[in-house]
């Protein structure tokens, strides 16, 4: 039986184990952390993800775990106005094949460590892996404790941060001067949040939507530091001001992502998720490019021909996660922009067409 060892508990590697598992394949995840877990507060799933759970058997769960928005709308942060929308349902649904869903980070985190227990996954915490190295036709992971693993092949799915990503590209995370302050917390009478809400400001956005069938209020405020949320905030629209307060305060999150790479492949180990394409948040892609990634690499590799799928993984995911990367960072600059530019994308989202597909037909189409 193929061997398959995964890098990283996290979201990514978690998919990208279910998926090697749902070949037939013998799967051992190693965790650096004692325990499996996910920070964080809310994150959106697109349909491009949300068909692969489908696909998965895994889709109904977390639907139930989640929200389905009405509408994903862009508002002016200053005045409140609303700039454009798009509609995300029975329409959206059908053109691409599976919903828009909103869910709790470590709701989706728990549903796929539980998908990967039943279908036999091992599960192994405490295995900090500093290298990989490939001879033979296997790859070794090599643990900080002197522990070395062997499989016939390694799936780095490290993070952001990742250690393994060394080997193959020379590179540090990239700071865009912008960080991120998160909440959830009660959903408080007064909040209409049947909508994904971004209020786009100078230099700075909010986010709001609902999580946890409405139990939940997810907030994210983003700005370019340092300052304090209520000076940033301040000249921005009452409905802003009133989830200010909901905001935690004692943690935020720095921007980072890193420029593409064509090179994800080295011997007998890939890279996948963050450690292969760290990406800014404004696309909201993070964990689908990630769930992309596992479910390519499983298809590509289900002959057993590990050399030919490797290749076969980086040749078709390279591109499409390098312009992600790349549209994701333009995205960021239209969101911020002040004076004449936000006069003028201002208008251009006023007079969209709203029955128009034309900017996520590529991002959200099969």
């Amino acid at each position: 039986m193929s061997e398959v060892l995964v890098v990283g508990g996290g979201i990514g590697g978690l998919a990208a184990a279910f998926a090697q598992a749902g070949t037939g394949r013998s799967v051992r995840v190693l965790e650096r952390s004692a325990e499996f877990g996910e920070v964080g507060a809310g994150l959106q799933l697109g349909p491009n993800a949300t068909r692969v759970l489908a696909a998965w058997g895994l889709l109904d769960r977390v639907v139930a775990a989640g929200v389905l928005p009405r509408r994903l709308v862009f508002r002016d942060a200053l005045t409140g106005e609303e700039l454009t929308h798009l509609d995300l349902g029975e329409g959206f649904r059908e053109r691409y094949g599976a919903p828009y869903v909103v869910v709790h980070r470590s709701d989706l985190h728990a549903i796929l460590l539980d998908a990967c227990a039943g279908a036999g996954v091992e599960l192994v915490n405490g295995q900090y892996v500093e290298r990989v190295t490939t001879e033979g036709g296997r790859a070794r992971a090599h643990c900080a404790d002197g522990s070395v693993h062997e499989g016939d092949v390694v799936v780095a799915a490290d993070g952001l941060q990742s250690a393994l990503r060394a080997q193959l590209v020379p590179d540090q995370p990239e700071d865009s001067g912008y960080v991120a302050y998160r909440g959830t917390c009660s959903l408080p009478g007064d909040f209409d949040t049947a909508d994904v809400v971004a209020y786009l400001g100078p230099e700075c956005h909010f986010v709001q939507y609902a999580l946890r069938g409405g139990e939940l209020l997810n907030q994210v405020a983003v700005f370019r530091g340092p300052g304090e949320l209520e000076a940033v905030f301040g000249g921005c629209c009452a409905d802003i001001g009133k989830g200010l307060p909901y905001l935690w305060r004692d943690r935020h999150w720095p921007m980072l992502d890193r420029p593409p790479v064509g090179t994800w492949v080295q011997g007998r180990m890939a890279l996948l998720g963050d450690a292969a394409h760290p990406m800014l948040q404004y696309l909201a892609q993070g964990a689908c490019q990630a769930i992309e990634d596992a479910h390519v690499l499983a298809e590509q590799s289900a002959g057993g021909d590990w050399d030919r799928a490797l290749a076969a993984y980086q040749e078709i995911r390279v591109p499409r996660t390098a312009r992600v990367q790349t549209t994701a960072r333009l995205w960021g600059d239209i969101w911020h922009v002040d004076g004449v530019a936000r006069v003028l994308r201002n208008e251009l989202f006023r007079t969209r067409d709203l029955s128009s597909h034309t900017y996520v037909d590529w991002l959200y189409g099969s």
